[in-house]
């Protein structure tokens, strides 16, 4: 029975350390996430095309706000060019970030808040992968945010729009 009881405190202990090894796994990988978005918003405030699609899959995909903004990549690219060239394309200041993990720290998805001048307040989410040691951004999904009270006066607006 002593051995019993010391083999367990044994992997109880093993189990601690592998579960704070994870943690600290993790606390790096969110850092290099945070980091990762928080320069890709930079790069758009600044106008820098090649820094702001570096990060973004090849087969990544980008979803605006308008129903009809579903763009891989190069469409996306394409989309975006003139904004950049004009030497301003959009400036969002992201806060309250969260970020998660799955299969052992390789697929990333998170959500945050937006602050923005044209658009107000707006939600971002989406999904990394891990290749070839870097995170990438195979989804980005931006949000206008609307107030549940005002969700009424939005849809009367659109049913009129429709109708014309």
């Amino acid at each position: 029975m002593k051995y019993l009881g010391i083999l367990f405190s044994g992997l109880l202990l093993l189990a601690c350390g592998a579960h704070a090894q994870s943690s600290k796994q993790y606390a790096r990988e969110r850092e290099q996430i945070n980091s990762l978005l928080d320069s890709w918003h930079r790069a758009a405030a600044q106008a820098d095309f090649d820094a702001y699609f570096a990060p973004f899959a090849e087969d990544g995909i980008f979803m605006g706000t308008d129903p009809g903004e579903r763009w891989d990549k190069e469409a996306f690219m394409d989309f975006s060019r003139p904004y950049f060239e004009r030497g301003k394309a959009w400036s969002f200041t992201p806060h309250d970030r969260f970020v998660y993990f799955a299969d052992g720290a390789k697929t990333a998805w998170f959500d945050e808040q937006l602050d923005t001048p044209n658009l107000g307040p707006c939600r971002g989410s989406g999904v990394l992968l891990k290749r070839g040691g870097q995170w990438k951004i195979v989804q980005y999904n931006l949000a206008m945010t609307i107030p549940n009270e005002l969700v009424d006066q939005v849809l009367k607006l659109e049913k009129s729009l429709q109708e014309e």
